[in-house]
């Protein structure tokens, strides 16, 4: 019988949706440092408000995907389809992204398709590898729309994240939404997992739900296409094909959950194992002693493509939006203007 693992750094993983997923005493204790987190992300967002936001309009129109809470909503899947959809109706796409947590302050990276995720960041090489539009990396999403809009003269530019990113004027905000975990116990930091408080969802333009939705959402589905080698990506496989055999399962999220939900709702038995989001791969984290199939999200495959002599495969996904978001999202890419900057 194949049983559920989890395994981390040093074979410790630090979970905290038992802290921020639940009204229990640890989040109670942590109010105080919950209640100045929210005051000061308040006071932050005012100041760019009042004194900056004001002062520094956007030349490009630019749309910015967010979210409130720390952790994967499946923002990153929502940016590749909405940018994919402003280049069918006609808009000439960039994209900007945070990048690379532990990379060096300042720099300014134009993603390229053979760029190595150590340098950019996972989420960026994903972006610029499954949209094939500029993508720019850097801390300072403004320095990043000054260079793709220099450089590439884009009608739109699309930020991966960056709600908080004040500095970064934006035309629309929309805000995605974990369907399942939603904002947790709907305390900020550190009791919970809100950046800022589920009030600021009601300034947003367009709130999508990942998932089940409130009445006020819209939402879309995230399913798997079939698994690719990473020998080759022309070898697929159905997920079907992994139905009579015991996985390895391996996610490094910032909401796991989610990918082990699809292979389970495939009828898959697999080991889970667990890293840290943003984790970087060596051989050695996928030496389980024996030889039964690695299954693994796209994001984890960037960092494993030296690791070609291993049976191991990865899950593309896409997101499939219900008509209500299609029409929405329709209506607001024809309302963004063609060749032009914004006055």
């Amino acid at each position: 019988m194949c049983r559920s693992q989890e395994f981390g750094l040093s074979g410790v993983r630090f979970d905290p949706e038992k802290i921020w997923y639940s009204r229990n005493i640890v989040s109670v204790l942590l109010l105080p440092l919950s209640w100045l987190f929210r005051a000061a992300a308040g006071a932050r967002r005012l100041y760019y408000r009042v004194y900056h936001h004001r002062r520094v309009p956007p030349s490009v129109f630019i749309l910015v995907v967010g979210n409130l809470t720390v952790g994967g909503t499946g923002k990153t899947p929502f940016v590749i389809w909405l940018a994919r959809r402003c280049r069918d109706q006609g808009l000439n796409v960039g994209v900007v992204s945070r990048g690379y947590r532990k990379r060096k302050a300042g720099k300014i990276v134009d993603v390229q398709p053979d760029s190595l995720p150590e340098e950019v960041g996972d989420e960026a090489l994903l972006l610029v590898q499954k949209i094939s539009c500029p993508v720019v990396a850097a801390a300072d999403r403004m320095q990043a729309v000054s260079l793709i809009s220099r450089k590439y003269k884009p009608d739109v530019i699309l930020s991966d994240d960056g709600l908080q990113h004040y500095k970064l004027p934006r035309n629309v905000e929309i805000l995605v939404v974990d369907g399942d975990r939603r904002f947790g116990n709907g305390r900020c930091l550190p009791a919970g997992p809100l950046r800022e408080p589920v009030s600021r969802a009601r300034s947003c333009d367009l709130v999508v739900s990942n998932g089940r939705c409130d009445g006020y959402e819209y939402s879309f589905e995230v399913v798997a296409e079939d698994a690719v080698s990473l020998c080759s990506d022309t070898i697929r496989r159905p997920l079907q094909h992994f139905k009579g055999c015991c996985v390895h399962a391996v996610a490094g999220l910032g909401n796991p959950t989610r990918f082990f939900r699809m292979l389970e709702s495939a009828g898959i038995r697999f080991f889970r194992h667990v890293f840290p989001d943003h984790h970087s791969y060596t051989e050695a984290d996928l030496e389980f002693g024996d030889d039964e199939p690695i299954l693994m999200t796209e994001k984890d495959a960037l960092k494993c493509k030296l690791f070609v002599d291993r049976d191991i495969w990865y899950l593309p996904i896409i997101v499939l939006p219900n008509p209500r978001l299609e029409q929405r999202i329709s209506n607001l890419i024809e309302g963004i203007p063609r060749g032009q900057t914004i006055a």
